[in-house]
C-alpha cells in the first residue's frame, strides 16, 4: 500500500517510518515537510494512504485536504488532541497522538486493512476522473466531511458555488458545475445548466414538456432534463 508521511518534524517522520517497517504491506513512497510538498507528492505518487500532521508551517493538514480533488485514506498524527473530533468528522481512518505508541499504530493499520477488505475493487481511474468509489473532501465553514461519491445524489449550481447533497447534509463549496462535470465519470450526468445527478440514485424516468425528461431520485427529488440533454441521456442509457 503506497504511503506518504507528511510532517514538518524530521525526527517524527523518521520515528514513524521506523515503526512502519514491521508492516510489509506499507510501502513508503516519500515524506514531506509541509502542505505544498505534500500536494505535489500526492499528485505524483497517487498514494493509497497518508499519515498527516495537522499543525505545520503555512497550510495545516485540513487545508491540504481541502485542496485535493481525490483524497487518499488518512491517519492523522499530531501532538494535539483538540483536533480529534474534527478529524473524525472528516472520516479520518484514525488519529494518533505523538509520540506514536506501537500498539496504537498496530490498531490503526488493522483498521486500514479492514477498510481495504471492504473495498478491494476500488481502482484509480486512468483518465483522472472520479467515480462512485472515490471519496472527496468537502468543507463548508467550520464543518468538514470525507464523502464517498456514491453517497452524493445531486450537485446544484448556486452562483459561483455548488450545493452538494448527501445524507442529510447540503454544504456549499466554491466550485463551478462545469469544473465538476469535467472531474466526474459517466455515472454522473449533467441534466441542465443547474444540476448534475448521480445516475445510481435515479429511481424513475418520465417524458416531460417539449421533448425533455424528468428524473425522480430515490429521495423523491425531481430534476428536469433539458431537451438537448434528454437526447444525450437517451443515447447514454440505451442498449
Amino acid at each position: 500500500m503506497k504511503t506518504l508521511i507528511i510532517d514538518d518534524e524530521r525526527l517524527a517522520r523518521k520515528e514513524l517510518i521506523n515503526l512502519l517497517k514491521q508492516f510489509p504491506e506499507i510501502e513508503i513512497a516519500g515524506e514531506c515537510s509541509n502542505a505544498e510538498e505534500a500536494k505535489a507528492a500526492i499528485e505524483l505518487h497517487q498514494p493509497d494512504l497518508i499519515f498527516l500532521d495537522i499543525q505545520m508551517p503555512g497550510k495545516n493538514g485540513f487545508e491540504l485536504l481541502e485542496e485535493l480533488d481525490s483524497v487518499p485514506k488518512v491517519i492523522f498524527v499530531t501532538a494535539y488532541d483538540e483536533y480529534a473530533l474534527k478529524a473524525f468528522d472528516v472520516n479520518a481512518l484514525d488519529y494518533l497522538l505523538k509520540p506514536v505508541e506501537e500498539d496504537r499504530l498496530i490498531d490503526a493499520i488493522n483498521k486500514l486493512i479492514d477498510a481495504e477488505d471492504e473495498d478491494v475493487s476500488q481502482l484509480k481511474k486512468q483518465d483522472g476522473r472520479l467515480g462512485q468509489e472515490d471519496q472527496i473532501f468537502l468543507k463548508d465553514g467550520e464543518k468538514c466531511w470525507f464523502v464517498p461519491l456514491h453517497d452524493i445524489r445531486l450537485f446544484e449550481s448556486e452562483g459561483n458555488y455548488v450545493r452538494v447533497y448527501f445524507n442529510n447534509h447540503k454544504p456549499l463549496i466554491l466550485k463551478s458545475l462545469n469544473n465538476l462535470e469535467e472531474r466526474l465519470d459517466h455515472t454522473f450526468f449533467r441534466t441542465n445548466r443547474k444540476f448534475i445527478v448521480n445516475l445510481r440514485w435515479v429511481q424513475n424516468v418520465e417524458n416531460w414538456f417539449n421533448g425533455g425528461l424528468r428524473l425522480t431520485l430515490k429521495d423523491n427529488t425531481q430534476v428536469e432534463v433539458s431537451r438537448r440533454q434528454s437526447a444525450r441521456f437517451r443515447e447514454l442509457m440505451s442498449l
